[in-house]
């Protein structure tokens, strides 16, 4: 079994899953195991610097071993996997060279993987597959990302020829759930520019992402005796569907693609009197963001008049925000990725990102940081799958990235 592999089977194995639930950073004691395991490595790697803070946080550099300034780069990389799906007992699968034909996952369970339902599996005939047994997800999201990243550092370790400037790495705990940010201490990060693995498929590669809100709607309704209730009970239920109601159907994630926003009701909790709905806000653009803020506040203002007012209370917050518009002030940062892909004779795929990464926030935090591929389709699912060629490809072109800031 090649390295870049094996290093991956042994992190998946390690159940990192992080919950909505979790009062506690990071999520899961897990990642701490996790976090742990990958200091021991690095510090087998000669990375005498690695450690690891009491949010799981991870951080190395690799010094410079060049005569003349080169500007430090970091790779970024997280912990967790998604909620979604279980992350315990992943048993991953090789299928090599793939011919194309249906994948039974599962036989008992009859869950298949084929071409047929993911159209993007045409792209990996005569590849080796890595897939689940169908009873969990399989991690590369993200630990693939991770698996990259180590192998480059032990490339970089391995290889004292190889020139580059200050090569920092950081794995992070809690992407999946939006905390992966919030307590990073960007101080341990000293790059000027940085690179997220965190990306899709083969060639993807993104510059831009959502800007993110979440709005919190609160119906107060009414409680009163169902026999007694004509005329007299406001069921804060029923008022919550109404507002789903009023939310344009066609701007919903089941509509849109590409560079279209949408609406998306992910939580809806309540009793007769008083429900909360929980509504993701997604728009690329500056316009297009705060207009779906102030529908949302419409909405409710329309309903207040009919309901009664202060029936519907909307709170707005923002959670992050598109990072092309400081990526785009750092045009090498774009440039250098895209030449190293070349270099890898891979062709880039540039896409939007329909969500986020950790780079939406650390862009903002002074670090220009453009999202790679990291080989994986499917994720956040039991069909989860990558590739080893993509994951290789993936290492190469972050050697190529240091190469080509040390040159």
């Amino acid at each position: 079994m090649k390295p870049i592999v094996e290093r991956f089977f042994r992190y998946v194995g390690i159940d990192t899953q992080s919950t909505w639930e979790a009062e506690t950073v990071p999520a899961s004691s897990n990642e701490f195991v996790l976090g742990q395991m990958l200091v021991d490595e690095l510090k087998a790697l000669g990375i005498e610097n690695a450690w690891m803070d009491d949010k799981s946080y991870v951080f190395a550099k690799i010094p410079s071993n060049q005569d003349h300034p080169v500007p430090p780069v970091a790779f970024f990389a997280h912990l967790d996997t998604a909620p979604d799906e279980s992350g315990a007992n992943v048993n991953p699968r090789i299928i090599e060279n793939w011919d194309g034909t249906d994948i039974v996952l599962n036989e008992d369970k009859q869950i298949i993987l084929s071409k047929e339902e993911f159209p993007s599996l045409q792209n990996s005939i005569g590849k080796d597959l890595i897939v689940t047994d169908g009873n969990s997800l399989l991690g590369a999201d993200d630990k693939a990302g991770v698996a990259e990243i180590m192998d480059a550092a032990e490339y970089l370790c391995t290889h004292p020829e190889f020139p580059h400037g200050d090569v920092l790495i950081c794995f992070t705990p809690d992407e999946e759930i939006g905390n992966s940010t919030e307590y990073i201490p960007i101080e341990n990060i000293p790059a000027k520019y940085g690179y997220t693995m965190d990306g899709g498929e083969l060639g993807e590669i993104n510059f831009e992402t959502f800007n993110a809100a979440t709005a919190i709607v609160t119906i107060h309704g009414a409680a009163i005796h169902p026999g007694e209730a004509r005329g007299k009970m406001k069921n804060a239920i029923l008022l919550a569907n109404d507002f789903i109601n009023h939310l344009p159907w066609r701007e919903s994630p089941v509509n849109t693609d590409g560079y279209e926003g949408f609406y998306h009701v992910t939580d809806i909790n309540g009793t007769v009197d008083r429900a909360q709905l929980t509504i993701a806000l997604r728009d690329f653009t500056d316009e297009g963001y705060a207009r779906r803020k102030q529908r949302v506040q419409e909405i409710a203002d329309h309903l207040n008049q009919y309901y009664g007012e202060n029936t519907f209370c909307v709170e707005v917050d923002d959670y992050y925000f598109n990072m092309g518009k400081e990526v785009e002030k750092y045009p090498e940062v774009k440039d250098y990725a895209l030449k190293a892909m070349e270099m890898a004779e891979v062709t880039p795929v540039i896409l939007p990102i329909r969500g986020g990464t950790d780079g939406s926030s650390i862009s903002f935090m002074g670090i220009p940081c453009p999202n790679i591929f990291m080989g994986s389709a499917n994720s956040h699912s039991i069909y989860e799958y990558c590739t080893i060629q993509s994951m290789e490809k993936a290492s190469e072109i972050i050697r190529n990235i240091i190469w080509l800031f040390a040159r």
